[in-house]
């Protein structure tokens, strides 16, 4: 039988102490296989062969802490794309493969670009391609697999409404007991000044009102595998205090220590509610269109196919697919991007951003516990549960540390007085600060807690990433190896180039226009959109008509025009040396090159090519500048990919299979690099699997996210070095917080034996270091983009 998953939020985890005990605690049930706790975010989920859940929830409430169960994600029958998103079937790794070529006609533009794996680089490439067409959908699935990464912000925003919320400052149960701990502790002093014989009873009695609570949770988790718990640790300390006749101080010991689970309560807080706050953007209700009308629901009450209207300035309540209307959304919540998008019918839309100009109306796409932002905060809760190496060490090391310093405390009690007659209250007094400075919860969440920042501050920006190990490895990448199409380039052509023998630009880019007028290929779609930019009107065409492999023939104005690759052009009409020339310049530069004959006589030329990125240059220096190798791997021909690489100024290797990107990748291994591996293709698959680091962009396929350890949601070659950056910023904070948590505790050791601080400062220095170590951590989430 496979294992089944369940998550659970859970309420009151303060520390990474926290999520050890509920780990070992629920680790102990029968039928339990696999557990994983976050502090930052507030979950846990289980694997198990039929765990008795009722048994597993009791132990966890047992320890102290809120459980409840999260609902599970729902599966959309149609997933929306990602912001960005671009379709490509890069079975040939081409900027064509894949496009669904409908048109009624075939074109022959020697469009070297559009060449795949499996054929001949030296013959002309048609338009009717048998590359593979393009499914409508594939674009819109990518979300699906990006998501499935695993981070969770608030399991699912609008489904589960009865989730508990992170702790919050003042309301709740810790918050009143300090309080009344508080009390009590100002009501011994009071009394204490006035009847002074009651001393020490009215302390211990102070004392016992936050003692007891403590006490209980110390016992249980002890019953349930952690002997050695900051509860017993307090307790002990506590009991020994007042042994020794120093109720008063053991009473505000006990009172400080609350009042630090409390900070410390806060800190987590902090971190859990900087991406739960994701999903108050998706708004709370949704206008309903019901015949001709419209009725306000509650947005949580939508399913897939209902139609909403949404208007001016209001925030859009699901993810979906625009039916009726023409304008921006500013998709800033959800992408960072800060430019409006322009809309209309057919195009995806997502929860949470806004409606800047007209009303649209709008079919939802998804389910509300599935839509993009709910499904962002998954992966990301989801990542903060994996650990990363540097937390598994520190985890591992807290096993052995504190049973260490319990017997380090005992040595120091037991053997000044035993061995050189030193007096026992002192020393025994010392060891019992000791107790309580060897607490391991600042050492134990100085990772997870930068991690979770990290991650958390990573996903604000679209830079998603599978969990803290892979976090952990981008810092180390030495080389970075990028796909062409798609990813280091638009993927798909622009017009680049117009050149004129006869006549102006516009009257050349509008007959080719008018004869590409209907067709959805990709170099048609250049040139009309090229001329609708420039605002150039095409003129009526007539007797339009393909000729196979060659190009598209019609009558403009009473004029015979012919639009076709070179070769085809050749045969029609004669090509004088400098427009043999001026088409070789073009190809060399690894463009497309379109002929127009106006009546037999060449009227001038129109070069495509599939742009790089606008950022790509200025990234790719920038990731040389830092010491990374950088590399295109591509299936296109060498000499597109080389006129590409001249431009970016990366080495290339171009006319590649899968296996052969998966070998390079391998080489680069074995030459002692660490290599992350950049794409958005079926045919990238094999090379992100074997990278150290594989990276999705934005509008990649299932097969790339499902192998990718990390997703660009922007498209921007840039991010791939700002992850990078991220990573090394989030293992700099590790550092400084692993430092500050030792530190601390050294310094205050030492203190402690020499005599000069005791359990006050004992006690502050744990909570105060922890505190410190989670503030320290919540620095990333306010770190920019480089």
């Amino acid at each position: 039988m496979s294992a089944l998953k369940t998550r659970y939020r859970i309420e009151g985890m303060d520390c990474a102490a926290c999520a050890t005990k509920i780990d070992t605690a629920v680790r102990r049930v029968d039928g339990v296989a696999e557990v994983s706790v976050s502090v930052t975010a507030g979950t846990m989920t289980v694997e198990h062969d039929g765990a008795d859940l009722a048994v597993l929830e009791k132990r966890v409430s047992g320890l102290g802490y809120g459980i409840a169960l999260l609902p599970a994600a729902a599966t959309p029958s149609v997933a929306p794309a990602l912001p960005e998103a671009k379709a490509h079937d890069h079975a040939h790794d081409s900027c064509c493969a894949g496009h669904d070529h409908d048109h009624d006609h075939a074109h022959g533009h020697e469009h070297d670009d559009c060449r795949g794996h499996d054929h001949d680089h030296a013959h002309d490439h048609d338009h009717a391609h048998d590359q593979g067409h393009h499914h409508p959908d594939d674009g819109h699935r990518w979300q699906r697999e990006s998501h499935h990464f695993g981070h969770q912000l608030e399991a699912a925003s609008a489904a589960a409404p009865a989730v508990p919320a992170s702790p919050s400052w003042l309301p709740g149960r810790k918050a009143r007991l300090t309080i009344i701990c508080g009390a009590a502790l100002v009501a011994a002093y009071v009394l204490g000044h006035f009847l002074p014989q009651l001393n020490p009873w009215i302390f211990i009695a102070a004392l016992l009102v936050g003692l007891i609570p403590i006490a209980r949770r110390a016992v249980a988790a002890a019953f349930a595998g952690t002997p050695f718990s900051i509860e017993m640790l307090m307790t002990i300390a506590a009991v020994g205090a007042v042994i020794i006749g120093a109720s008063e101080e053991a009473a505000a010991v006990v009172f400080l220590f609350l009042v630090g689970e409390l900070l410390e309560g806060f800190a987590a807080g902090r971190a859990r509610d900087s991406i739960r706050a994701l999903t108050a953007l998706v708004p709370k209700t949704a206008r309903l269109v019901e015949g001709s009308g419209t009725r306000e629901v509650p947005a949580e009450s939508l399913r897939i196919g209902d139609v909403i209207l949404v208007r001016p300035g209001e925030r859009i309540p699901a993810d979906g697919e625009v039916l009726e209307g023409i304008g921006a959304v500013n998709e800033a919540p959800v992408t960072g991007e800060s430019v409006p998008v322009a809309k209309q019918a057919g195009d995806p839309v997502f929860a949470g951003t806004v409606n800047a100009e007209a009303a649209l109306t709008i079919r939802a796409t998804t389910e509300p516990s599935d839509n993009t932002i709910a499904r962002v905060v998954r992966l990301v809760e989801e990542a903060q549960e994996s650990k990363a190496p540097t937390e598994r060490f520190i985890d591992r090391f807290s096993r052995y540390y504190t049973p260490l310093v319990v017997v380090l405390a005992a040595l120091v009690a037991v053997l000044p007085p035993l061995v050189a007659g030193a007096p026992w209250d002192e020393w025994i007094y010392k060891g019992l600060a000791i107790l309580l400075i060897g607490c391991p919860c600042a050492l134990v969440i100085s990772t997870p807690a930068a991690v979770a920042a990290g991650l958390a501050s990573g996903a604000r920006r679209g830079l998603l990433i599978k969990g803290g190990a892979v976090l952990e490895m981008l810092r180390t990448v030495t080389a970075v190896a990028f796909d062409k199409t798609g990813t280091l380039t638009e993927g798909k052509p622009k017009v680049t180039d117009l050149v004129v023998f006869a006549g102006d630009e516009a009257a050349l880019l509008a007959r080719a226009a008018a004869l590409e007028a209907g067709s959805t290929h990709p170099l048609a779609s250049a040139i009309l959109g090229d001329a609708a930019a420039r605002g150039i009107a095409s003129p009526a065409v007539s007797g339009a008509g393909a000729l196979g492999g060659e190009g598209v023939t019609g009558m403009v104005e009473g004029r015979a025009l012919f639009l076709g690759s070179p070769k085809a052009a050749a045969k029609r009409a004669s090509l004088s040396e400098a427009q043999r020339t001026a088409i070789g310049k073009l190809n060399d530069e690894g463009k497309t090159v379109a002929v127009l004959l106006v009546d037999g006589v060449v009227e001038g030329l129109i070069a495509m090519r599939d742009e790089p990125r606008a950022d790509a240059a200025e990234s790719l220096a920038a990731l040389k500048a830092a010491g990374i190798r950088t590399i295109m791997l591509t299936g296109d021909n060498e000499r597109t990919a080389k006129a590409i690489g001249a431009d970016l100024g990366i080495e290339v290797r171009a006319g590649l299979m899968p296996a052969d990107k998966q070998r390079i990748v391998g080489e680069l291994k074995a030459e002692g690099f660490t290599v992350a591996k950049v794409g958005d293709g079926i045919n990238d698959a094999p090379a992100l699997a074997a990278a150290d680091v594989g990276i999705a962009m934005g509008g990649g396929t299932d097969v790339a996210l499902e192998t990718a350890d990390a997703a660009v949601l922007h498209g921007r070659v840039g991010d791939v070095a700002g992850m990078i950056d991220l990573s090394r910023a989030t293992m700099r904070n590790i550092h400084q917080n692993i430092t500050l948590a030792l530190g601390l505790k050294a310094v205050f050791l030492v203190t402690t034996i020499a005599g000069i601080t005791g359990l006050w400062p004992a006690i502050l220095a744990d909570t105060g270091a922890t505190v410190l170590v989670t503030a320290n951590a919540l620095r990333l989430l306010g770190r920019k983009a480089d």
